[in-house]
């Protein structure tokens, strides 16, 4: 068994807590998108819940935890996707749920997240900025400082993820998987190369944020003194050593792709697949765009990971034409 800071019998564990709401998501083969790529393509939607996202899954262990222990609040630094996803697993459970959050971040996840009820502090700078002042507000208040990647929760929820991919694994040969702090990437990464080894895992990362993939492949921490990427939800600067060790043990590539490959492969799962993504969603199909050949002919799953994009960017972003002729 590999050894990371997952466990598979706590994954298994946490399906039973995890609301169903958020599990056995779609995984559907997209014929018309495959056509279009060059090779077999299946998506797995992680946006077909009440967050839009598969942030819920993380959350839900924090929250059940936070409520079995007595504990009655909490904080953490969001892009968005998170903050909402805690928002939503806290207020069932009667936590009081504080997001910090950069003025930077999309204004509808920071709307959904202020709809929600919760407390929203928003702050000047980027996501390393909030991040520090949810610490601040951890400690001030004694509450607990909910940590994406790093607490082993986020993780393990969104490692179930791979347990429902590895029950289909004879129908795939890889997986491309969004890459920004890393819990997505070490928990599904994890549980395929516990139950369906023969899967490759291949994790992809805007080249504006590039911090986690160059410490793979350099396998030390490196941080970068910027990130310039329209994929917010993966714009990390600071990798996080125990993520990266968790990484190196179970991701077998990880890979750069550029802002208009993702543009692109946003464009495409609207195309063929009718689905409105934010930009950390299409990393996969940007991937694939990139390096055809290494693609052609394989049978692949990409993950869907989030559809909380501003629509005024979307329509920037993916129909520029439409924008030019209104």
């Amino acid at each position: 068994m590999l050894k990371t800071r997952l466990d598979l019998d706590r994954i298994r564990a946490a399906r039973r807590v995890i609301d169903p709401m958020f599990l056995d998501t779609p995984l559907f083969r997209c014929e018309a998108l495959g056509r279009a790529l060059g090779c077999a393509v299946s998506i797995k939607l992680e946006t077909a819940n009440p967050v839009r996202s598969f942030k819920a899954r993380g959350t839900e262990l924090v929250a059940s935890g936070l409520s079995d222990q007595g504990r009655t609040a909490a904080v953490c630094a969001s892009a968005g996707n998170l903050g909402w996803a805690l928002g939503w697993s806290g207020r069932r459970r009667g936590l009081d749920v504080t997001v910090v959050a950069s003025r930077r971040a999309p204004a509808a996840k920071l709307d959904r997240i202020r709809a929600l009820g919760v407390a929203l502090e928003v702050v000047d700078g980027d996501f390393e900025t909030a991040r520090q002042r949810a610490v601040d507000i951890a400690q001030r208040r004694g509450i607990r400082l909910v940590e994406d990647s790093l607490d082993i929760e986020t993780c393990e929820g969104a490692a179930t993820i791979g347990l429902e991919l590895a029950e289909r694994a004879s129908s795939f040969d890889a997986v491309l998987i969004a890459l920004g702090g890393g819990a997505m990437a070490t928990g599904v990464g994890y549980a395929l190369k516990a139950l369906a080894p023969g899967a490759e895992v291949i994790c992809v990362q805007p080249q504006g944020a590039p911090a986690m993939t160059r410490s793979w492949r350099r396998r030390q921490v490196i941080t970068t003194d910027s990130a310039d990427t329209i994929a917010d939800g993966v714009a990390g600067r600071y990798p996080i050593p125990a993520v990266l060790d968790d990484l190196l043990k179970v991701a077998d590539d990880a890979v750069l792709v550029q802002e208009a490959s993702i543009v692109t492969g946003m464009r495409m799962l609207l195309e063929h697949a009718g689905l409105v993504v934010e930009p950390s969603a299409a990393l996969g199909v940007a991937a694939v765009l990139e390096d055809p050949d290494r693609f052609a002919g394989r049978d692949l799953v990409t993950i869907i990971c989030g559809s909380n994009v501003d629509l005024d960017d979307y329509h920037r972003w993916v129909r520029p034409s439409a924008a030019h002729g209104r």
